[in-house]
């Protein structure tokens, strides 16, 4: 354990608070998307909705923490607000702390995560370590405001780039097949335009009875959106028997082929290496004519037109998309080998976008690391400069 710098104090988590009378609580189910007043509930996002009545105002006499009971969001707040209902705790500092020192304490404190559980009852059984001196509080809580906007900073240029990478991939796949899957026009000379239907067989799937374990004791790959965890599947969480598949609607997709979600998981489209029976949340699509339609190309179709899958199963009693839908899908088709260029060049790109990723994500991550040793060192009286009084 670090020693305690001389002039600082550990006090209990309560100890440091005043106590707080309450505003009434809007429901969600009520929050406005505009409004007189901000609502702060906790949620991630900083402002989660609006509302009106003056009489549900949360006054501010000074700045004041939320804390999430349930998520452990925490927001430093110093305007006026309305709370969001349920697992919104209000955090008064006494005077004796500054209220920005307790947000930048709180920050630096891990509790366990109890799922949707109340937190608040761990958060209460910790201590704050604080200098005496009000102006040392001030000056922790500057240094930390111009480390953490230069990290802010850096974050926010990695996660641009991040999101750069990203878009680079997605507009050249929708410079290759375009944004309108029903059109009749082909985008390039040479290119036909087919029904989906036309060209593939639409394979459904089903899941064996669950009472009958023996079912599950196979050798026999069968897939549920739960394993399309990346874009191609080498295994699966359920193995089968062959009288598994001849007891259920399910159906075996052969290797090297695409199975698309249709209901769970909508939107998602994986390649299988292996010979893999479905449940009913999937569909396996598989060329009629290998010579007319290479897979790889139709998975990199199926990538560049998720968003109008998505698109599609919402709304009040849609569940998914249906059979017919996917069937009069329109594919652009060129020759096979001009398919299988394009294969060549998108997975080279996907690759280099990848790299980039990978780079962001590591940035984003040490980022990351930097706040969290910087919090450390500033509540063990690392950031006090000599001088400050």
């Amino acid at each position: 354990m670090v020693e305690m710098k001389k002039g600082w104090e550990i006090s209990e988590f309560e100890n440091c608070l005043e106590n707080v009378t309450y505003t009434n609580k809007i429901q969600r189910k009520d929050f406005k998307k505009q409004g007189k007043y901000p609502i702060i509930s906790q949620e991630q996002e900083f402002i989660n909705g609006y509302w009106d009545n003056d009489k549900d105002l949360f006054k501010i006499k000074k700045p004041v923490i939320i804390f999430g009971d349930h998520t452990q969001v925490i927001k430093f707040i110093d305007f006026n607000f309305v709370l969001g209902a349920d697992g919104v705790k209000i955090l008064k500092a006494k005077n004796h702390i500054d209220p920005k020192y307790l947000y930048y304490y709180m920050q630096n404190i891990n509790l366990e995560n109890l799922g949707y559980a109340r937190h608040y009852r761990l958060l209460k059984e910790k201590r704050v370590a604080y200098p005496k001196s009000l102006s040392k509080q001030r000056y922790i809580v500057a240094t930390l405001d111009k480390c953490f906007a230069a990290i802010d900073k850096a974050k926010a240029n990695a996660e641009q780039n991040l999101k750069n990478a990203k878009e680079l991939f997605e507009s050249y796949m929708q410079g290759v097949f375009g944004e309108e899957p029903h059109t009749k026009t082909p985008r390039r000379e040479g290119w036909e335009m087919k029904k989906l239907g036309d060209i593939c067989e639409i394979v459904g799937g089903g899941t064996p009875s669950k009472k009958n374990l023996k079912f599950y004791e196979g050798n026999i790959h069968w897939a549920t959106v739960r394993d399309m965890k990346s874009e191609i599947i080498t295994d699966t969480e359920f193995k089968i028997t062959d009288d598994a598949i001849k007891n259920s609607s399910t159906k075996i997709i052969p290797k090297k082929n695409v199975i698309i979600a249709t209901r769970v998981g909508l939107g998602k489209v994986c390649l299988i290496q292996n010979d893999t029976a479905i449940n009913q949340d999937l569909r396996g699509v598989i060329p009629k004519k290998l010579s007319q339609l290479d897979p790889y190309y139709l998975f990199h179709w199926f990538k560049s037109i998720s968003n109008l899958i998505i698109a599609e199963g919402k709304g009040a009693t849609v569940q998914g998309v249906t059979l017919p839908f996917i069937k009069n899908l329109g594919i652009p088709l060129p020759p096979l080998k001009e398919q299988q260029a394009i294969v060549r060049q998108l997975d080279a790109l996907r690759v280099e976008t990848q790299k980039l990723e990978a780079v962001y994500q590591k940035k984003l991550a040490d980022l990351e690391e930097l706040k969290k040793s910087i919090l450390q060192k500033a509540f063990v009286g690392e950031l006090v400069g000599k001088g400050v009084g």
